[in-house]
């Protein structure tokens, strides 16, 4: 079974590309019947907190990406204490006693020497008594994985295809600091073995991270995930701003945009494949391939979802909408409204026209009265609209805008909006008898 992960770190409310992450995550697992954990990586507690988790959650209920399970790192701690223990066991964990200070200088003087800024290892030189003086000033080590210089790292990306780093370019990551808290590294790799995943998805910008963790998935015994690598997101001036960056479910809902929508732009960015409007999130599923994502950064501009919103509301059956619908809107009266909605929320003001009372705009008040004598003489039907205009074009010879435009300002108050002869049957005739009568 496919077993993905979304893992973000609750320190804010998602945005366009950790979004995009969480989608093709999801697509992933749910296409191949598989599942998609939620992961929130909390190590960082004075960040992190109970309000942004929430949103996270929120909003992926909003984008009907709910997780088949949730963890959080912050209940993890003893998992990645056993698993340090077992790497310096190992003599793939070792202890470090520098400050930062010392280990920026030690940075500088390597670019200063056309050398890369890599850690020279020195803490492994220290001896027992050494580290004792140490901590008897004061000192409290930080802790770095220790790489296997002979071995170089080497897989076969999802989307990037084959990935090469020679390991002795990579400087031996820290992974837990001097103060006890864990970096992302160990901990992301004990909870990927720990929850089973299979299969994961993220940034490019995590390339070199993902280098270094297999060479510790191997350190603890476990069978790497498959690994795929999305370019990352830019705006219309080919760089995603922090305006772009912060864009998310919050703004668009407050926009009226379909969560579908937002979905169906996100799936696509970057690949070969057309952004078309859908109605369901499920509909993604079928084709879906990570081999369709290419590796150029892909163009995000959130004024492409209004339109695109819209598009898919007229792809939408009423069963689709019907639980955010107000009271009393059936198939029909959705059928004949959807064409005409650019949000969801002006259902409402169309159907409130529907239902009426309104105040009639009646600008030709003869025409008007020869209507509705027209219409009183005609048997009711679903095709009484052509009937009508039909039988006054002959006695009026009226056409075009000066026979249909004084009909529906008369029967619905506005200049524009749903095709009548859909409405007219939803309005029911003695209705309609009573708004041309003005």
């Amino acid at each position: 079974m496919i077993v993905t992960r979304f893992a973000p770190s609750p320190t804010g409310r998602l945005h366009a590309g950790n979004i995009r992450t969480a989608l093709v995550n999801w697509l992933l697992a749910k296409q191949a019947g598989g599942r998609f954990l939620l992961r929130l990586d909390d190590t960082d507690l004075a960040r992190s907190t109970a309000e942004s988790a929430r949103s996270i959650r929120a909003d992926l209920a909003w984008l009907g990406l709910s997780p088949d399970a949730e963890v959080k790192q912050s209940d993890r701690f003893a998992l990645y204490e056993d698993a340090l223990n077992r790497l310096a066991a190992q003599g793939r964990a070792y202890a470090c006693y520098e400050t930062p200070e010392e280990l920026e200088l030690k940075r500088r003087v390597a670019l200063s020497r056309g050398l890369p800024p890599i850690y020279d290892r020195a803490a492994l030189a220290l001896s027992e008594a050494d580290k004792a003086k140490l901590e008897a000033e004061g000192r409290r080590p930080h802790w770095r994985f220790k790489l296997d210089e002979t071995a170089d790292l080497d897989w076969t990306d999802g989307v990037r295809g084959p990935c090469h780093f020679p390991a002795a370019s990579l400087s031996d990551p820290v992974v837990r600091r001097a103060d006890g808290s864990w970096l992302y590294m160990l901990p992301s790799v004990v909870d990927d073995i720990e929850m089973g995943i299979t299969d994961i998805v993220r940034g490019e910008d995590h390339v070199t991270n993902s280098a270094v963790q297999l060479q510790m998935f191997a350190a603890l015994g476990a069978q790497p995930p498959r690994l795929a690598h999305l370019a990352l997101l830019t705006g219309a001036d080919a760089a995603l701003s922090k305006r772009l960056g912060s864009e998310g479910v919050e703004a668009w809902a407050a926009a009226g945009i379909e969560p579908v929508a937002v979905a169906a732009l996100l799936a696509r960015l970057g690949t070969s494949q057309p952004v078309e409007p859908l109605a369901r999130l499920a509909d993604l599923l079928p084709g879906f391939a990570l081999s369709h994502f290419g590796r150029a950064p892909a163009r995000f501009d959130p004024a492409d979802l209004a339109s695109l919103s819209a598009r898919c509301l007229h792809h939408m059956d009423h069963d689709d909408v019907a639980a955010r619908l107000p009271a009393g809107i059936g198939a029909a009266e959705w059928q004949a409204i959807r064409p005409n909605l650019t949000r969801l929320d002006e259902v409402a003001a169309w159907h409130a026209i529907i239902a009426g009372p309104i105040t009639p705009v009646v600008e030709e008040a003869d025409y008007i009265a020869t209507a509705r004598t027209t219409l009183a003489d005609l048997p009711w039907g679903d095709d009484i609209w052509s009937r009508l205009v039909e039988a006054l074009k002959t006695a009026t010879g009226r056409k075009g805008k000066a026979l249909f435009l004084p009909l529906r300002l008369a029967l619905t108050g506005q200049p524009h909006g749903p095709e009548m002869a859909a409405l007219l049957p939803l309005i029911g005739r003695d209705e309609v008898l009573r708004r041309l009568a003005g």
